[in-house]
């Protein structure tokens, strides 16, 4: 019997976002991350949840949130 390899969570807020749109880009781009499975974005409090095979770099969620035009909190 293998081992099921444990799903790392990590979230942050998201800053900027005022549509659907918005967190469609973000949901985009942070899913092109290596190892992330899972991506959930909630437009009203800005909460991004992210679930990965591995933990995943503040730098690289950051850079991913820029790339769709918005920005994490700090």
């Amino acid at each position: 019997m293998s081992a099921v390899p444990a799903t790392v969570t990590t979230t942050a807020t998201v800053t900027g976002m005022t549509c659907g749109h918005c967190v469609s880009s973000v949901r985009e781009e942070v899913g092109k991350i290596d190892g992330v499975t899972s991506v959930a974005v909630d437009l009203s409090s800005g909460l991004l949840k992210i679930e990965s095979s591995a933990p995943v770099e503040r730098e690289a969620i950051a850079a991913a949130v820029d790339e769709a035009g918005y920005r994490l909190a700090d």
